[in-house]
């Protein structure tokens, strides 16, 4: 049965236009000859200016982000560069009201992830801070991601429609959790016997008489991202179907604008926020599954919000009839927002698809902050406080987890700590361990803010750097299937974009990108402490629940024997750290070299 939001605002509240710094977006024709949209003034005109603010992949920053997790880049007309510090709940809102402002018609919308693998702030409290801070900011609407899966399908209908956890009970004296103000849309996410959708597949936004229709999707592949045992008995079905689908639904019931709400992204051919992605052509810098998935998604989808990459693009990229359409993406962690102009035309009841307009804009920290946002901040990290003020350990510089480098040095660290904590007999004698790259999800900074000094980190930022509490597992595994398993990095549903694991001291391998899919592994060059891996040797390896049950297109790993399930990778990580740093003698960030990279 599908589950709904316990209660929902009147759609089409008063809303918003954006000012702020824009990206080269997406801004194809004019409107036909002698029309004009209104944005503020007449409800009677036939053309109306509606704006659509959206973003994506929150994942629940509400502090500003860290480090570079918590700038973007913008490339100047000479060509060169700057990073831009950005994110923040307290500006987001700033942003976000600055830009309703003046706009009778404003909508705004997200595609997924705004909860899961969340900073100790939200995650703490199973993300309920997080969707308070969405309900206070007016989110009309969003998808579904594959994050918002993390705990599984029960805690993200508690989620939607309220209730305190089912463990850990209420976390205020005196209040139950009222859950999500805006529904939650996963049209692509059915029951497996009954084939109904877990969640409303569609929400329509109506305004006199401007009605939007919104179709929520996440990735057909999130079962391969998530815990397996939280979605059993769900099926995540193909985006480009589900989307036409209820496409389909939507004209049935007289809704002929349309927006696909999308969990699933693509590449830019830079990262920089304002790359003209559709230079020299529409769509012709971007790259990944978006592409596909716009190029066959029904001409009748007027513009697909998407997500899941962390990537920022407004681009245009043609209709399965050839007609350019506006795909947009806002990075992540709430840096940045988009801001797009769909031109209703009363008479047909369809956007004027040549008339859409759409820009990348960059949540600056110069603006005031939103001070219920500074009291919601402030209440829960009150709770939170004797949990992540606890000191951890010491570091004498950034370990920071770049994006773009295959090894990092945080990852690197991580995988040190697992091996070194599953590596006793008892504990399952791993010799190696390896740790998926997603699964790091902000750098430790040495000059954090706040009052802990430089160099302290505190329970707290161990947290955001590793949300899920995975439980660690050691495993036998043939050097055979080492093999594959590095292979898989760079084949099959992982070719596109790579997904390279993060090894433990002593493991060493060359990954030549000249090559092409599996062949990118150097098997020669594959060596434990020196030795070349045996392939019919059997190895102890260490690694995550997750991994370990097949996650992120490993299927390998799902043929380990002799698991042994020992304490969660935060546990071993605050432990690594505690063994190996004092306030005299900090750990310095460690060396990388352990993957060879030839371009």
């Amino acid at each position: 049965m599908a589950a709904t939001p316990k209660k929902k605002r009147t759609a089409g509240r008063i809303l918003a236009v954006g000012a702020g710094l824009a990206t080269v977006g997406a801004l194809v024709a004019a409107l036909p000859a002698g029309a004009s949209g209104t944005k503020g003034g007449s409800n009677h005109g036939r053309y109306v200016d509606v704006q659509l603010l959206s973003f994506n992949d929150l994942h629940g920053n509400l502090e500003p982000p860290t480090g570079s997790a918590g700038r973007v880049t913008h490339t100047n007309p000479d060509g060169t560069t700057r990073t831009i510090d950005a994110g923040g709940v307290e500006y987001l809102a700033t942003h976000l009201r600055q830009a309703r402002e003046g706009n009778r018609y404003s909508i705004t919308a997200a595609a997924g992830d705004m909860i899961g693998a969340s900073p100790l702030v939200s995650g703490l409290f199973h993300d309920e801070p997080t969707i308070e801070a969405l309900n206070r900011l007016k989110l009309d609407v969003t998808s579904v991601g594959n994050h918002e899966f993390d705990e599984g399908a029960n805690e993200l209908a508690r989620i939607q429609n309220g209730g305190c956890h089912p463990t850990a009970g209420c976390f205020e004296e005196g209040k139950r959790f009222r859950g999500a103000n805006f529904p939650y849309l996963a049209a692509n996410v059915t029951n497996e016997k009954s084939g109904k959708p877990l969640l409303d597949p569609y929400f329509i936004w109506e305004r006199n008489g401007v009605k939007i229709g919104f179709i929520g999707v996440t990735l057909e592949g999130t079962a391969n991202i998530v815990s397996a045992e939280g979605i059993k008995g769900l099926k995540f079905g193909d985006e480009i179907e589900t989307i036409n689908k209820y496409t389909k639904v939507l004209e049935r019931k007289g809704v002929k604008s349309i927006v696909a709400l999308l969990h699933e992204g693509g590449a830019p051919a830079s990262g920089s926020y304002n790359y003209n992605c559709d230079s020299p052509g529409p769509g012709d810098g971007i790259s990944g599954p978006i592409v596909d998935i716009a190029k066959n998604v029904s001409p009748q989808v007027d513009a697909l919000v998407t997500g899941h990459t962390h990537q920022a693009y407004a681009c245009t990229i043609p209709d399965p009839a050839g007609k350019p359409r506006t795909v947009t993406s806002a990075a992540s962690f709430g840096k940045l927002y988009t801001d797009t102009t769909l031109t209703y035309d009363r008479r047909s009841k369809d956007i004027v698809r040549t008339a859409v307009a759409s820009a990348n804009h960059v949540v600056t920290r110069d603006v005031p902050k939103a001070a219920d946002m500074t009291r919601l901040i402030t209440r829960w990290n009150a709770l939170a406080a004797p949990i992540a003020s606890r000191p951890v350990g010491y570091i004498s510089g950034d370990v920071d987890n770049p994006a773009d480098a295959p090894e990092k040095p945080l990852g690197n660290l991580i995988a040190d700590a697992q091996l070194e904590g599953m590596a006793p007999a008892d504990k399952g004698g791993a010799q190696l361990a390896l740790m998926n790259p997603g699964g790091v999800r902000a750098p430790l900074v040495h000059k954090a803010s706040g009052a802990e000094g430089d160099g302290v980190v505190t329970y707290g930022e161990a947290y955001t750097v590793q949300p899920f509490t995975n439980m660690m597992t050691a495993v036998d595994l043939t050097g055979a299937q080492l093999i594959t398993t590095l292979q898989q990095q760079v084949s099959g549903s992982n070719q596109a974009a790579p997904k390279i694991l993060q090894v433990s001291k002593g493991f060493t391998y060359t990954l030549d990108m000249t090559k092409t899919g599996a062949d990118r592994i150097v098997t020669s060059s594959v060596k434990l402490n020196g030795e070349a891996i045996d392939p019919s040797k059997t190895y102890r390896v260490a690694m995550n629940e997750f991994l370990a049950g097949g996650g992120d297109g490993f299927a390998v790993l799902k043929e380990h024997k002799n698991k042994l399930v020992g304490a969660s990778d935060l546990d071993l990580f605050t432990a690594y750290l505690a063994a190996h740093s004092t306030a005299s003698a900090p750990l310095a960030p460690p060396a990388t070299g352990r993957i060879t990279v030839v371009k």
